[in-house]
């Protein structure tokens, strides 16, 4: 997993209750080619905010769901056997213990719900 050095993963939550959040001015500063980062929590869900190119690796999360949504860009999942491909605006939900890796062949911005306990690398 030497890979992970490469990812700039950040999970403190950057905007609290009633703060605007604007995804199109994060995305403008954003300079890294895989950044992730928690921008609110709704209850026991936290809302991630990823900008990424390139691949993610192989993991799995094994308490919790992740549910992707692209905002713009093109998001590969790949899972055992087949891989799915989002455009903007498309969404697709990956279950608690599916080994997974998402991949981005230009530059994508996406926004990701999981569970305020998900370990964004993996168990």
């Amino acid at each position: 997993m030497g890979n992970q050095s490469r990812y700039s993963i950040n999970t403190n939550v950057k905007f609290n209750p009633l703060e605007l959040i604007d995804v199109r001015k994060l995305n403008e500063e954003c300079r890294e080619d895989w950044f992730n980062q928690t921008l609110t929590q709704v209850n026991d869900c936290v809302v991630r905010l990823g900008i990424v190119k390139g691949e993610f690796h192989w993991h799995k999360h094994d308490t919790e769901d992740e549910f992707f949504y692209v905002v713009s860009g093109k998001l590969i999942i790949d899972l055992e056997g087949r891989s799915v491909e989002l455009a903007p605006q498309q969404g697709f939900m990956v279950p608690k213990g599916v080994l997974h890796r998402t991949r981005a062949p230009e530059r994508t911005v996406m926004l990701m719900i999981e569970g305020s306990t998900v370990i964004p690398t993996g168990n």
